[in-house]
């Protein structure tokens, strides 16, 4: 989950110079912003944190996201229906020449319909067949992923794609009337989530004179007293909040006294009625956001309704069954190309997601998006289970799809892909997970359902909350 004002780098080893390592995460970190670490970091009510990142934005990085800001507003996202956006052939040509993966395509064909598609699974084989050969590899990074497909993911990234969704986010929260202004000395952001393990830090945000950042789980067991969550989320009173609905259901129990500008969901489906109810709650916007690792904030909708694409070189089809453009408002597989990440330029890249396109003028709009929807399980000993806490537990195996059921009575179903041998292992790291007195079986994926085929990773006939 890393849809927020700025996504973490991955975490290196332990560094033998904790000086030089912090000035490696926080490039011309200020006073201000000093301060603002050491107040998260040694608050009386502050989680346990689990890890150290930060934003790792150069000066020369800092300047391109400014640029990239002034860009988007002075050229919103936009064609004509049945024509394509201006940047889009010299791009194409651009990922030909200098792309691995995409050269080997051969020559550009004359129609850009005849390119091939390319999907998760060509990511999850070899991420690195897409990095550009122009682009330089300083400040490559590595971050796993995993989503509904249950394709195992490294994504090859930069820090300049986690300082873009700064502005992508407050592109995503102007239409609701929400204008962040948060800057030295405030918290700007709290990405919550509610999972057994999670990676938890403390930020700043230098594209808002270094506000704070950070990155919670609400989940008690992270925190010395369980009222400490209150406190110190009253105490930082954020600007916004980022999260899934799940960790949004979990935010709303809590008798918090402080409120956002803003709540803004992603990485699953957002349910109608859990908007109304956290609307209520915290008497603001919540805003919708369509959004991969992959390609990063894509769309968003602060109502129910389509969603309004963000950014201004992401170009976005719709393909049917056949592979071919879906008609007119015809429902089919979002299909993208463009993209924020430097080392991972994207030429109609499948999503798996299923929604129809329409145009408001020249606004494209996504409409009947099929999202990924949250899913909660439920352990034998009637605990509550994230979907990133099974991830967690079925990481070290390296199973390269699977698919996780659990029925209306508790029985889980595992079914997995080209990995017979890791049967047993997996069959054990859920039982250690979910309890040994567990209903479990352990069966093959199904043929019919083909590595590119859409495979919801997690499903369960157990209603959330």
């Amino acid at each position: 989950m890393r849809d927020s004002l700025q996504p973490s780098a991955d975490v290196p080893p332990p560094p033998t110079d904790l000086a030089a390592a912090e000035a490696e995460r926080f490039p011309g970190l200020s006073a201000a912003g000093r301060a603002m670490l050491e107040r998260l970091r040694t608050h009386p009510h502050a989680p346990r944190y689990t890890a150290a990142s930060g934003h790792r934005l150069t000066p020369e990085a800092l300047r391109a996201v400014r640029a990239f800001e002034a860009e988007l507003r002075a050229a919103p996202p936009g064609w004509a229906p049945g024509a394509y956006p201006a940047w889009l052939a010299d791009f194409v040509a651009w990922c030909f020449r200098e792309v691995p993966f995409y050269r080997r395509y051969g020559e550009p064909p004359a129609r850009f319909e005849d390119i091939p598609v390319c999907d998760r699974s060509d990511l999850s084989r070899e991420p690195w067949a897409f990095v550009p050969d122009d682009q330089p590899l300083a400040g490559l990074i590595v971050h796993a992923t995993s989503g509904t497909t249950g394709h195992p993911l490294k994504i090859i990234s930069h820090p300049l794609a986690g300082g873009l969704y700064t502005p992508l986010i407050k592109a995503a929260l102007e239409p609701a009337g929400v204008r962040l202004s948060s800057g030295a000395g405030d918290v700007a952001c709290v990405l919550v989530g509610w999972q057994r393990q999670s990676f938890t830090y403390p930020s700043v945000t230098p594209q808002q004179g270094e506000a704070g950042h950070l990155k919670l789980n609400l989940h008690p067991d992270d925190w010395r007293h369980p009222d400490d969550r209150v406190r110190f989320l009253d105490n930082l009173n954020p600007e916004i909040y980022t999260g899934d609905p799940v960790a949004f259901a979990e935010l709303m129990q809590l008798p918090l006294r402080s409120r956002p500008k803003a709540l803004v969901s992603t990485a699953m489906a957002l349910l109608p009625g859990l908007r109304r109810r956290l609307q209520e709650r915290f008497g603001c916007p919540v805003v919708d956001l369509y959004s991969m690792n992959e390609s990063g904030p894509i769309a968003a909708r602060a109502a129910d309704g389509p969603f309004a694409l963000l950014h201004h070189r992401l170009y976005v089809e719709v393909l049917d069954a056949a592979g071919a453009p879906a008609p007119a408002g015809g429902r089919g597989e979002v299909v993208l190309t463009g993209g924020f990440n430097p080392f991972l330029p994207l030429l109609r890249y499948r999503t798996n997601d299923h929604a129809a396109l329409a145009f408001q003028g020249r606004q494209p709009l996504v409409v009947d998006l099929e999202g990924r929807p949250p899913v909660l399980f439920r352990a034998a000993t009637g605990g509550v289970l994230n979907t990133l806490d099974v991830t967690a537990a079925l990481k070290p195996l390296a199973l390269p799809q699977f698919q996780l059921h659990q029925a209306a009575d508790g029985a889980l179903r595992l079914r997995l892909r080209g990995a017979e041998a890791l049967a047993a292992p997996a069959r054990a790291a859920l039982l250690d997970l979910f309890g040994q007195a567990q209903a479990l079986t352990v069966e093959s994926l199904p043929d019919a359902a083909g590595p590119g085929d859409k495979v919801m990773q997690y499903t369960s006939e157990l209603p959330l909350g």
